[in-house]
């Protein structure tokens, strides 16, 4: 049991490796995306199924409430959080469109719609991605293994370089850290600056 522990330690430590070494320009990217969209009054939705909605709920705790510094709250919402919402759409039409119908409420132009999917191919969150392009919404895709479609379908795809959902799942919450820390700082880091203070 030992050496499985140490195994899964270093399987994890090895795919964040190749995470620094692969992703930082796309991180810069991403961060960017975030940043403008917040500088020019826009918000952010995300939305994932099971341990990626897990992940949705959290990356909107962190940019609503805080990550680091004390701060002005930042507008993003998580469409894994509705029980109403998703039941109701789930049982009226299907369980397909439940991102897609909140989508289509929420999504303006120049908002960031950000799509987890370990698969990059959850059909409910696809069906999502097309219409928040159709929206003119930028879409930031959180993946990995091949990418699946949404690596055609994003704006930008941080694709994960591993082929198990446990090292993809442990990765997209480090990318999450990552992008908050970032975006603290661009945007929060001389509060008098900013302009985020009023």
């Amino acid at each position: 049991m030992r050496k499985e522990i140490e195994k899964q330690f270093l399987e994890s430590a090895a795919v964040k490796k190749r995470m620094a070494e692969e992703m930082t320009l796309s991180l810069v990217q991403a961060v960017e995306m975030l940043v403008s969209a917040y500088q020019a009054g826009k918000k952010v939705l995300v939305m994932g199924n099971g341990g990626s909605a897990a992940d949705a709920q959290h990356l909107a705790g962190e940019l609503v409430g805080r990550f680091q510094k004390e701060r002005k709250a930042l507008p993003c919402l998580a469409l894994t959080t509705d029980s109403s919402i998703i039941t109701a759409v789930g049982n009226d039409y299907s369980y397909e469109t439940i991102f897609a119908r909140q989508v289509e409420a929420w999504a303006n132009c120049g908002d960031v719609v950000i799509a987890l999917s370990t698969s990059g191919n959850s059909a409910n969150v696809l069906a999502a991605v097309k219409l928040a392009k159709e929206s003119g919404a930028r879409v930031l895709g959180l993946t990995g293994k091949n990418g699946g479609k949404l690596l055609a379908e994003a704006d930008l795809c941080l694709l994960v370089p591993s082929d198990s959902t446990p090292r993809i799942q442990e990765g997209h919450i480090t990318i999450i850290h990552i992008l908050c820390d970032l975006l603290e700082e661009r945007l929060f880091g001389d509060a008098e600056k900013s302009g985020f203070f009023g």
